[in-house]
């Protein structure tokens, strides 16, 4: 018997049922005079319950598979007593195989933001409907996180989560988007429109597929052999440069940068004189507002 009610609990708890995401959630306010700060407190707990107990796919997680990240809400201004601009900053990592590594997979900054909360009002997910723009607005971002994640792992494997991304985008009323989060959703190279445009675009496959080959045959395998590991980032990254030079002020290369400008300075340090160059000379082209930054492999 000692056996079998254990048993029980884990057949039957509900906080077991293999959700996907583990994220940590803050909400930063400065001193607001308009909103009580107990709003932003409940906002972070009803944020990170929303994340990390909502089911997004099918497919069972367990605890050390779940996608590890975060999601900073910074608030600039209260506007009322239910409104607020923000800027949210997110980030998603994956383990590197073999190391205790775990390496950025979706650096995302979302500015100038204005979000209407009422305490307790529900957060819901609105993958097939318009429920409100900061239920759409935050399942945009959980779908965008998985597909970033699964892309990571296997070939074009994020497509449906990206393909959800779309659909969210395109429930959002024209008339329901003025005065709020989704003012900001198409005006910029790097808004909510134009990323997953590009992402779900023939042109930006290629970029796709190299982050396959980047995470799995680069990373993945650096513990056995970095000489080769580091070949086929460098190859990886010529196709991200390709894909740069395909579409003019991409988002999704300037997600790259942000994301995986550290790393690859921190790889390339260890390679040879010839690598280091190329490696300079690709970067400098798709990352040139930190060009300062590379000159530790240059």
């Amino acid at each position: 018997m000692k056996y079998l009610l254990p048993l029980l609990l884990v057949l039957l708890s509900p906080s077991l049922s293999g959700q996907e995401l583990n994220l940590d959630v803050q909400v930063t306010a400065g001193r607001t005079t308009k909103i009580d700060p107990k709003v932003f407190q409940t906002l972070e707990k009803e944020l990170e319950a929303f994340f990390n107990n909502t089911k997004w796919t099918e497919d069972e997680f367990e605890d050390f598979e779940k996608i590890e990240g975060s999601l900073n809400v910074t608030v600039t201004e209260d506007l009322s007593a239910n409104s607020f601009s923000a800027d949210i900053f997110m980030q998603t990592i994956r383990p590197v195989y073999q190391s205790n590594y775990k390496s950025p997979v979706l650096n995302y900054v979302d500015k100038g933001l204005i979000i209407s909360y009422t305490e307790l009002q529900p957060i819901q997910n609105s993958f097939n409907n318009y429920i409100d723009p900061l239920s759409s607005l935050m399942t945009y971002y959980a779908y965008l996180m998985l597909g970033f994640d699964y892309d990571s792992f296997a070939p074009f494997g994020g497509d449906e989560h990206f393909r959800t991304v779309q659909n969210v985008l395109s429930s959002v009323p024209q008339s329901a988007a003025a005065g709020t989060a989704w003012d900001v959703a198409f005006k910029s190279n790097t808004s909510r429109y134009n990323i997953i445009t590009e992402l779900l675009s023939p042109r930006g496959r290629p970029y796709r597929q190299a982050m396959h080959e980047y995470h799995i045959k680069s990373l993945d395998k650096m513990y056995d052999d970095p000489g080769k590991a580091r070949a086929v980032m460098m190859s990886a990254i010529t196709a991200v440069d390709q894909v740069n030079s395909s579409i003019l002020n991409s988002g999704i290369i300037q997600m790259f940068g942000d994301c995986k400008r550290d790393e690859i300075i921190e790889i390339f340090k260890g390679a040879g004189r010839g690598d280091q160059t190329k490696i300079y000379e690709l970067m400098i082209r798709i990352d040139p507002s930190r060009t300062s930054r590379y000159s530790a492999i240059r």
